[in-house]
């Protein structure tokens, strides 16, 4: 190794591989290398060299396509820069990276115990389980290089699961993980788990105001919406305290001087009882929210009739059920 500033390493599009599939190695560094090197590390140490190339940003990269990625072995991976004027003297080695090779066995499930919505300085723990028995369980984030590994433990015979504490909460927290199910004989890990977005409150300097409407009484049956409105927001997100549900999200319409979304609920049913709040968020950081709106209560169900009121509700009962909203409410990245 030399004083030489190591480079980074990463993998394109994700650092995830299917069984099988193709992935490539992005080497960079800020300084000018005229080449750089990828040895892969294990058995069969192989070493690929590359030419620089400058890319838009001012960086110099190489990207090295490997596969097919297949689960016989680790595929673990660092790469080192140097000047054409001295081929020996190489820079320091980046960080190793290390592909995850998934595969087709049962997807184990992703949760959070806390809600889909976490405001900064509470603690997450994301929980991945199955009803197959892995020996491990590991934690992607879409965009992040590094997978927490866990030991699986076993609550009951034929159950297996492993608790992920990230916390305490930071924006950086915010994003989509999914995690994968391994065996401790076998490189290769499961199908991913569904995935699961958390968003982080309290990153934008804004708080939307929820109101109800046509008013603060809904007879039975009828339709309500529930509106959001704030300064300037592209998207609107509704969740419902204690509903393990993703949040309604939807996009915003300009109506002077507010940014809105109308949240219509048809057929006004008890099941809609609970608490919601509304978040403003903004499509290029989609998992940073504003504050959150003052609680709405939809908590009381009266003679055929809804009455809802704003307020502080610490104490309003929390019901199950879901919203079906009338426009093109959607989950993250569908």
């Amino acid at each position: 190794a030399s004083n030489l500033s190591k480079p980074w390493l990463s993998a394109l599009p994700s650092p995830v591989v299917t069984s099988g599939g193709n992935v490539t190695l992005q080497c960079g560094s800020g300084q000018r290398y005229d080449r750089f090197v990828l040895t892969k590390e294990g058995g069969h140490h192989l070493t690929w060299t590359l030419d620089s190339q400058r890319h838009p940003s001012g960086q110099f990269q190489a990207l090295f396509p490997v596969g097919p990625v297949t689960p016989s072995h680790r595929w673990t991976f660092t790469c080192y820069g140097y000047f054409r004027s001295h081929p020996q003297v190489w820079s320091g080695p980046s960080d190793p990276l290390e592909l995850l090779v998934s595969g087709v066995s049962r997807r184990p499930s992703l949760l959070t115990q806390q809600g889909p919505v976490l405001a900064p300085g509470e603690t997450l723990t994301l929980q991945c389980h199955s009803d197959v028995t892995y020996d491990r369980f590991t934690l992607s984030k879409e965009g992040a290089q590094d997978r927490p590994q866990r030991p699986a433990q076993q609550p009951q015979a034929g159950l297996s699961q492993a608790n992920f504490l990230l916390g305490p909460v930071s924006s950086s927290h915010g994003g989509r993980y999914r995690c994968y199910g391994g065996h401790s004989l076998s490189s290769e890990w499961s199908a991913p788990s569904d995935p699961l977005d958390i968003l982080v409150s309290g990153q934008l300097p804004v708080t939307p105001s929820l109101s109800v409407q046509p008013g603060p009484t809904v007879s039975s049956g009828e339709n309500m919406t529930l509106l959001c409105q704030s300064y300037w927001m592209d998207t609107f997100l509704l969740c419902k305290e204690g509903a393990a549900d993703p949040p309604l999200r939807l996009r915003a319409e300009y109506r002077a001087p507010w940014y809105q979304a109308e949240f219509s609920m048809r057929a006004v049913t008890p099941a809609l009882g609970g608490t919601y709040r509304c978040y403003g968020s903004h499509s290029s950081s989609p998992y940073l929210l504003s504050q959150p709106s003052a609680p709405l209560d939809l908590g009381t169900w009266g003679q055929a009739e809804w009455v809802t009121h704003t307020g502080d509700l610490g104490t309003s009962p929390r019901l199950p059920g879901s919203v079906s909203p009338s426009g093109t409410g959607q989950g993250l990245g569908d």
